[in-house]
């Protein structure tokens, strides 16, 4: 569901525009999320001075770059060609902005977003992140750009082969992930998500893990719930992208067919999963546990968003919003705790 902004009708499609100025990265292949945290931002109920004051502040302390120069014109017939291409980004975006217009947003998404998906570990998440906010405010230009993002940082990871799934629990993935030799020897070439990501995948061992989970109605809420109870067992900036991811999937899977939504769900799965070494191979808390923490005093969702809109850590801003969404649709205290110790205000 899109979401009403809260400032003037302008304000947040302003500052939008002049934000797809700037590529989608910064050096060192870090992601720009200006464009997601603006959004964000308007609907903790940021004034439009503190959305511009955030605006300048992330462009300058980031070194936000232009788009890099086009290269050649993607062609329809040949679109994937260049997919996981950064010199393309110009190209993608241009192209998948006059797709949308062309097709409209969501005959654009169901054309090519399965495509996208097995890919969806692009940028550590984020084209997908940027793709879900777009999303929310139903933008064309903000989502034609947000998949060619998606396509020109496409992160190949080992395909689904069909195989029989193992398990319909979420979190028995995760365990057993952290049961595979090889991942207990991964050494990513640098630090960033995206690296690691790429790195569990190139274990051998983790080949199969993209099958393990079975798709059936539940198991998005499942997602959720075991993406909150990671972040709350580990409060680990790795594991953040769990619980914002559930939020994210959540936005985009109502513009999909049926099956690419089941492929949307395993593939996100297989990125966590991914993600265990980096994470430190964590151990989901007991039921016992979850429900102590969900029940600890904490301050309301005013006072939370009021701190988030003061930070300047995007990561802040992102986990609050999507935690404070998730509630409101899983109606789980857990996701105020999480977010109230998050913002430090609560031990």
């Amino acid at each position: 569901m899109a979401l009403a902004p809260r400032t003037e009708p302008d304000a947040v499609d302003d500052l939008l525009i002049e934000g797809r100025l700037f590529s989608a990265e910064f050096p060192v292949l870090l992601a720009n999320h200006l464009p997601m945290m603006i959004v964000a931002l308007d609907q903790l109920g940021a004034t439009s001075e503190r959305l511009r004051q955030y605006f300048d502040n992330y462009r300058t302390v980031n070194g936000l770059v232009p788009t890099p120069p086009p290269v050649a014109p993607i062609q329809r017939e040949q679109w994937t060609d260049a997919l996981g291409d950064r010199s393309r980004e110009y190209d993608y975006r241009a192209f998948f902005e006059g797709e949308v217009r062309r097709l409209g947003i969501d005959a654009t998404v169901q054309a090519y977003l399965p495509t996208l998906i097995p890919g969806i570990g692009a940028s550590a998440l984020h084209g997908m992140m940027r793709t879900a906010y777009g999303f929310m405010r139903m933008d064309p230009a903000e989502v034609g750009t947000a998949i060619g993002y998606w396509a020109a940082t496409y992160l190949p990871m080992p395909p689904s082969t069909g195989a029989d799934p193992i398990t319909d629990d979420p979190g028995e993935v995760l365990a057993r992930a952290c049961a595979l030799p090889g991942l207990h020897h991964v050494v990513p070439e640098t630090d960033l998500l995206w690296h690691n990501i790429r790195a569990a995948g190139a274990s051998p061992d983790f080949a199969p893990v993209v099958d393990w989970l079975a798709i059936g109605p539940d198991t998005g809420r499942r997602l959720a719930s075991t993406s909150l109870a990671l972040f709350a067992a580990t409060m680990d900036f790795s594991s953040l992208h769990a619980l914002t991811g559930s939020h994210w999937i959540r936005m985009i899977s109502p513009h999909l067919l049926e099956a690419d939504r089941a492929a949307l769900m395993r593939h996100f799965w297989q990125i966590i999963a991914s993600l265990v070494p980096k994470i430190g191979f964590p151990t989901l808390p007991s039921a016992e546990q979850l429900d102590e923490w969900r029940h600890l005093p904490a301050p309301g969702w005013p006072e939370i968003a009021a701190k988030a809109v003061q930070s300047e850590d995007e990561h802040d801003i992102s986990l609050v919003f999507s935690a404070r969404e998730e509630e409101k649709v899983h109606g789980d205290r857990l996701y105020r705790v999480v977010a109230a110790r998050r913002m430090e205000l609560m031990d």
